[in-house]
């Protein structure tokens, strides 16, 4: 018994991402013991307005944003909506670098590939799933039982209405939940300051206090004329919110109770010791040398034109944000003794198994099989990662970017190939391909992507064996002997697709004998190898999923006093801690906020990441804050300790009234190993302060018709 009682599971206030429809029964005391004024239907109710009415996520989950205004008026992170104000720039309007002001709705820009979608309502349906599954059952089996019972619930909880619904598994597939969901698709871009503000420090202060950064954007849902979702036409209207949130002027205090709402993505928190070694030995080396490889050669291109630095903002600020995390999270697994700790759990886990034999019987092999299913699928994962971030995540983030967007004709392959396809359906497949590449082109340079292929094929035969290999990269191996830059030479000479007037050419007259002939298609159509790849790892995860089901199954059988709460999978969640200051080292004390003044000390006009706009500085020096300031000094940035992770960033920051004091946008260095273990005295969630966004809004843009829409509670 000795280990079982040395090692316990503890949840503190500030640790957890809570399911909406379960804070009444598990966490409104404790809540309201720390502060909160509100009662849980205020929170999230399915009868009247609530909380949960004004919070969405942006583009099915990559991040949160919040209602401020009667009319739609939406407020995220500046990264949030980076894509969009990267989308909209050019050498005439470069708003990256100038930010940019819709002065009136007409002047508000559509984002065709931006949506919003609200929570409806979410129930737990797992009485419905669960006694129609045994553990006789295999992985695949039980896995079409849920989706084939998960098809009726879903279709009968949206029958007459408009609304989606999916069904997700929580705790490690043994609970069930509905969620109905309504998805916007008219959301325009209405303000972001100017990189120099929302994305001030850039890689450098990336995941790191203290923070001076004003990331924040704003935009704003449309509906059609009848309230209802619908495609950008200019017959549609801003939405009229069910709910938006109340923007304190108040501030906040040490210790002063705040609550996260949003859709974090993913976190692993009952992740074993050898999915860590797996993190620390082939997931985070893999991203760090290959994303810092493609990262070095953009830069270079970007650092010698506005116009290549236009193209390659957002794929480098894609790529670089989580190659930093994969760099933070392996020096804070490692500095944390996260390993050590899960062994720990894992043999407390399993001297409680073995003290049953109904126990062993059922959760005796659980580790085991998540042990040899990660041993097992070491060398297919490693294969299947370097092609994923070498290749097929190109087109978003830099890479082989021709070949990854040459995927996309496979579609025209198909139906020049097809004896039956008719003209019509043939220029429908080539309409849409030809507007498809006028946002690949846009930000396109074949000189930029030229070099980056080249290092991302020696990389690849570097590191991997010939059976891992796509055929084109073993082509380079036998008919090339070895010289990438012949090969690279050749595809980017004879392929139409690296240039847009050729594509455009092709298009024109395609035939199924030039498409087969392009070297980058048919390099495209040989990446297909990491499907396959990823088939494999399916076909032998049989065990460690079951393992992995069994394993948190047991834990919260073992641990009956523990409120569990379910890992973050990019449903609504909430969570709530406090303001708060902390220790990241011996004799180091960092405090809980920052000011205007800290933006100025860091200054460095040699620096692209340190610039100062002049108007910034003409305000500070003048303390001109208008009623956003207090005591001659401006606040920018907060630390709390909500529980967050990707997904929520943009999420509002809310007070115990339930109005808004800031947007979560990171989390800080020395915990980067949160997403696995959450570090109670070191764990920090990082948010702009509101008033320092709506000093730039109001102050430094001249926007003040943005803030006159927003209800401010002084």
């Amino acid at each position: 018994m000795g280990l079982i009682f040395a090692f316990q599971m503890r949840v503190r206030a500030d640790e957890g991402m809570w399911l909406l429809s379960l804070i009444g029964q598990l966490n409104m005391d404790e809540m309201s013991g720390m502060g909160l004024q509100l009662t849980a239907d205020q929170i999230y109710s399915v009868n009247h307005a609530s909380l949960k009415d004004a919070i969405g996520a942006l583009d099915g989950g990559s991040c949160t944003a919040e209602l401020v205004s009667p009319e739609g008026l939406l407020l995220t992170n500046h990264h949030c909506g980076y894509d969009e104000i990267q989308f909209h720039s050019s050498m005439e309007h470069d708003y990256l670098k100038d930010g940019f002001w819709a002065m009136t709705r007409d002047e508000e820009l559509p984002n065709l590939e931006k949506s919003i979608t609200f929570l409806v309502r979410m129930e737990e349906v797992t009485d419905r799933i669960v006694p129609q599954l045994n553990e006789q059952m295999s992985e695949a089996e039980r896995r079409a039982k849920i989706g084939s019972i998960s098809e009726i619930i879903a279709s009968e909880a949206t029958e007459g209405t408009h609304y989606e619904a999916d069904i997700e598994d929580m705790f490690g597939g043994n609970r069930f939940f509905l969620f109905v969901t309504e998805t916007f698709l008219d959301v325009r871009l209405v303000g972001a300051p100017p990189e120099s503000v929302g994305k001030y420090g850039g890689d450098t202060d990336n995941w790191m206090w203290p923070r001076h950064t004003g990331d924040f954007s704003m935009f704003r849902v449309y509906t059609g004329p009848d309230g209802k979702p619908a495609p950008y036409s200019a017959d549609n209207v801003p939405l009229k919110s069910k709910h938006f949130l109340p923007i304190s002027l108040k501030g906040y205090e040490k210790g002063d109770f705040t609550m996260v709402m949003g859709f974090p993505g993913s976190t692993d928190r009952y992740m074993t010791s050898w999915e860590i070694q797996e993190l620390l030995e082939i997931t985070h080396p893999n991203r760090i040398l290959i994303r810092g490889t493609k990262q070095e050669l953009m830069m270079e291109d970007m650092s010698g034109s506005e116009k290549i630095r236009i193209q390659y903002a957002s794929k480098y600020a894609r790529s670089a944000n989580y190659w930093k995390y994969s760099i933070g999270q392996s020096e804070g697994l490692r500095r944390l003794k996260v390993l050590e700790k899960q062994q720990m759990r894992e043999e407390a886990f399993q001297e409680w198994v073995n003290q049953s034999e109904e126990r062993k019987a059922l959760y005796g092999n659980a580790l085991d099989e998540i042990r040899k299913g990660v041993e097992n699928r070491k060398e297919i994962a490693n294969a299947s990662q370097y092609l994923e971030e070498a290749i097929l995540r190109s087109d978003m983030e830099g890479g082989m970017e021709a070949i990854a967007f040459a995927r996309y004709l496979q579609m025209l392959e198909r139906v020049l190939a097809d004896p039956e396809s008719t003209q019509e359906r043939t220029q429908l497949v080539i309409d849409r391909l030809v507007e498809f590449s006028e946002t690949f082109y846009k930000d396109y340079n074949p000189a930029t992507d030229k070099k980056v292929t080249g290092a991302m094929i020696r990389l690849l035969i570097n590191d991997l064996d010939d059976q891992y290999l796509p055929g084109n990269i073993q082509e380079v191996k036998t008919k090339y002997k070895g010289d990438v830059d012949k090969y690279v030479d050749g595809l980017f000479k004879k392929s139409f697709v690296v240039d847009h007037d050729r594509f455009l050419s092709f298009m024109a007259n395609p035939t199924l004998k030039v498409l087969r002939k392009d070297p980058a298609y048919k390099a495209a159509l040989d990446a297909r190898l990491y499907f396959e790849l990823r088939g494999r790892l399916a076909e032998n995860n049989e065990g460690f999923e079951r393992g992995r089901r069994l394993y948190l199954k047991g834990l919260v059988e073992m641990y009956p006093q523990k409120e569990f709460y379910s890992d973050a999978n990019s449903t609504f969640r909430m969570n709530y801690g406090t303001v708060g200051d902390y220790i990241p080292r011996d004799a180091v004390l960092y405090s809980y906020y920052t000011t205007l003044r800290g933006v100025m000390e860091k200054e460095d006009p040699t620096n692209f990441e340190f610039v100062v706009p002049d108007k910034l500085k003409e305000l500070y020096i003048e303390k001109d804050f208008g009623p956003y300031g207090s005591d001659g000094s401006l606040k920018v940035c907060f630390t709390s300790n909500n529980d967050i992770t990707g997904g929520n960033s943009g999420s509002p920051v809310i007070n115990a009234q339930g109005e808004l004091v800031g947007i979560a946008f990171d989390g800080n260095w020395e915990a980067m190993s949160g997403d696995v273990a959450f570090e109670t005295e070191l764990q920090k969630c990082i948010n702009v302060d509101i008033r320092y966004v709506m000093f730039i809004i109001d102050k430094y843009a001249g926007a003040g018709h943005l803030v006159r829409e927003m209800t401010l509670v002084r």
